[in-house]
Parts: C-alpha cells; sequence; structure tokens
C-alpha cells in the first residue's frame, strides 16, 4: 500500500453494469446497424476505438444492451480474455460478458483502467469455470483499489500512457517491417504460386527434401540439439527463426533425423495446421512427428525464398479433408508448382531479408525495455 493512498471497494466508489446482446433471430436488431456492439473476445488491454459488429437502435431497445459512454471501463468477465480491461474511447454498447465501469469525479477513468489491469493475474485467480473461465460483477465490485490524489492520478496516467505509446509504436515498426519484407517479394518475384512472371518452373519434390520428425527421439538421452515441437514455435525468439526449443537431445543419436539450417518447417498434424505457423531453422533441429519439414536443395532455391513461397500458402485446404483429425503427407506438398527465378535473385533478395531481420532484432530489444519498464512501474505502484 503507498503511503498517503487511500483504498476502497470498487463497487463503493464506481457504478457498474453488464450488456446484453439482442436476438439473433431478429435480422433487423443486426442489419444497418450503426451503434458498436462489443463482445468479450474484442476487449483488449488499452483504448477500445471500434467493435467488429454494429446493432441497430430497435436492437439495443429490445434486448438488456445498453449505450456505454465515452470513457467508460470495461472488462471482460468470460472466457479466453477474461480480467482484461479497456477503456471505451466511443460511445458502445456491450453484450453480457463484459462489465461496464463508470468512475466517480474522483477517478479518472485512465487511471482505473491501468489499476485494473495489474490485477488480471487476481481475476484470473477469481474466475471459476475451467475451460471457460468466468468471473461474476460481484468479484470486480469486491476489488480492492488505489485512491491517490487526482494530481497524483494524471501523473500516473502521463507515464503509462508515454510508455505504452512506446510499446505500441515498436510493435507497429514490426508490423511494417514484415510487411516490408512481403512487399519486397512481390516486387521482385511477383506471385510465385501463380508464376505471373513466367519463370522457369518446378515442383517442391524437385528442389527439396521433405521430412517429417520423428517421435522417438524425444526418448533420446540429453543433449544440445534442439527438438522441436509444434508448441516451441511460439517461444519467444522463434517467430520467424527457430533459434531454441523446450527440448534438447543428443545429436549423435539422432544424425539421420537432423532437419538442417534453412529448413522450412511447418505443423502437419491437428488443428495446429490451422494456425498456418511457417518457421525457418536457424540451426540444426530435429523435430517430433507433428512436424513436417522441407529442405531445400541449395543449389536450386534459396531457404529465404523457398520460405517466403511457403508464407504464401494457406494451409487451411488441408484441413478440408473430411477426416477427422486433418494431417499434411508428403503427396500433398511435393507435387506444388513453384516458379524458379534466377538462384542469383533469390539470393539477393535473401540478403533484404536478412537485413530486414537485423533491424527487427534491433526493435525487438527495444520493445522488450520499454515493456520491461512498463511492467515495473505497474507493478511500484499497483501491486
Amino acid at each position: 500500500m503507498k503511503e498517503g493512498w487511500e483504498y476502497k471497494k470498487l463497487g463503493e466508489v464506481c457504478e457498474t453494469a453488464s450488456g446484453g446482446t439482442p436476438s439473433k433471430s431478429h435480422a433487423e436488431y443486426y442489419k444497418g446497424g450503426t451503434i458498436p456492439w462489443l463482445r468479450s473476445g474484442e476487449v483488449s488491454q488499452g483504448y477500445i476505438y471500434d467493435s467488429e459488429l454494429y446493432i441497430t437502435e430497435v436492437g439495443m431497445k429490445n434486448s438488456s444492451a445498453k449505450l456505454f459512454p465515452i470513457n467508460t471501463v470495461v472488462i471482460a468477465m468470460y472466457g479466453a480474455t477474461v480480467g482484461q480491461v479497456g477503456l471505451l474511447k466511443r460511445e458502445m454498447t456491450t453484450n453480457q460478458a463484459i462489465c461496464g465501469i463508470f468512475p466517480n469525479k474522483f477517478l479518472y477513468p485512465t487511471f482505473l483502467m491501468f489499476s485494473l489491469k495489474a490485477k488480471k493475474s487476481i481475476f484470473l485467480k477469481d474466475a471459476v469455470g475451467g475451460a471457460q473461465p468466468n468471473i461474476s460483477q460481484n468479484i470486480v465490485k469486491n476489488t480492492s483499489i488505489p485512491i491517490p490524489t487526482l494530481e497524483e492520478q494524471q501523473q500516473i496516467v502521463s507515464e503509462l500512457d508515454l510508455l505504452s505509446g512506446v510499446i505500441e509504436k515498436h510493435k507497429a515498426q514490426l508490423e511494417e517491417l514484415d510487411k516490408l519484407a512481403q512487399s519486397i517479394f512481390y516486387d521482385m518475384f511477383g506471385d510465385p504460386v501463380t508464376n505471373e512472371r513466367g519463370w522457369r518452373k518446378s515442383s517442391i519434390e524437385e528442389i527439396s527434401v521433405l521430412r517429417s520428425g520423428n517421435s522417438e527421439a524425444n526418448n533420446s538421452m540429453p543433449g544440445k540439439l534442439p527438438y522441436v515441437k509444434v508448441g516451441d514455435m511460439n517461444i519467444e525468439g522463434n517467430e520467424f527463426y527457430i533459434k531454441t526449443s523446450s527440448t534438447f537431445i543428443d545429436k549423435e543419436s539422432n544424425l539421420k533425423d537432423i532437419f538442417p539450417i534453412g529448413t522450412t518447417i511447418f505443423p502437419k498434424r491437428g488443428g495446429a495446421i490451422l494456425t498456418n505457423k511457417k518457421r525457418l531453422t536457424k540451426l540444426e533441429i530435429c523435430c517430433d512427428l507433428n512436424v513436417m519439414g522441407v529442405i531445400p536443395k541449395k543449389e536450386l532455391i534459396d531457404p529465404l525464398y523457398l520460405y517466403f513461397y511457403f508464407l504464401r500458402i494457406d494451409f487451411k485446404i488441408f484441413a478440408k479433408t473430411g477426416s477427422a483429425i486433418p494431417q499434411i503427407n508428403n503427396y500433398n506438398i511435393a507435387p506444388m508448382s513453384i516458379g524458379l527465378p534466377p538462384l542469383s535473385l533469390q539470393q539477393e533478395f535473401a540478403a533484404k531479408v536478412e537485413a530486414i531481420e537485423a533491424m527487427k532484432a534491433k526493435v525487438r530489444q527495444s520493445l522488450k525495455e520499454a515493456e520491461t519498464l512498463f511492467n515495473e512501474r505497474m507493478d511500484y505502484y499497483f501491486n
């Protein structure tokens, strides 16, 4: 507790309300709607400017949906986003899985948003429901919140807003750099699938070696060779290149199963196919049976060119096989047609991508530093 700060239950100093859902059986409640209707899955950790769906005045009047004013603090009470807190920057309605909070004159809405944002772990701890966790308005109302002076609140908001802005700027830079790499690819080669530039055609089978992982490798003795599973593609730092894993095995015991540097890998079985994850190996790895690798013949094709080709392919097409568990097999990938520009041109593209990746590494480091500082300041003020 900060010296001089007063703490009260949120319900003592704020009014709360939940929204509602107009009946889906009435098209007139939605068609032509002009009123934003926010669902719990859309509650982001920050300012909220719009919603995916809109409802009509008739839809709002014939349901428990309410028009929440600008600067209403909202918290998701149900599902994957439970405990996430945002601040409305325009008038909106919400569904019943969102709690709207209306601060009194002693609380700045943005300060309250940051204060509740710091309590997400507490909300998750108090949630019930297992696979679909949920919290009640009573849990929200009984949450203890600090009430420093309005001057202190404004100072804290200014600091945290500044740090939040830096974080969002770095995230936007990363998105733009990703788009730049894609743009350069299309500028240099056109669409490699339709081969609009008329490059010499080949099949994936002709220019690469297809390999699946080995489930038995997981039983090998420990070592320094990364053993990559689908989940390891989500490890921080593995967003583009595979650089590490959660498990390591002995290299000498698994020589025949090694995926070399420059292999494009992706999930080959189950719902993970729908995520469309593709990664490029930055070091030698082994993989489990749920991962497939495409190993380029480097005398014919550059690994980065091949990787960007696969980024173009929507693997959701392989989920429409009628099988209960979708799976990608060699016979799905081998006959795929790919245009082959001159290898020197592919290598020129690869050099550009490497330069972009170097820039992204610097931005990621700056982003990490900004997020660390933001979390430290949040912890200082609210925990």
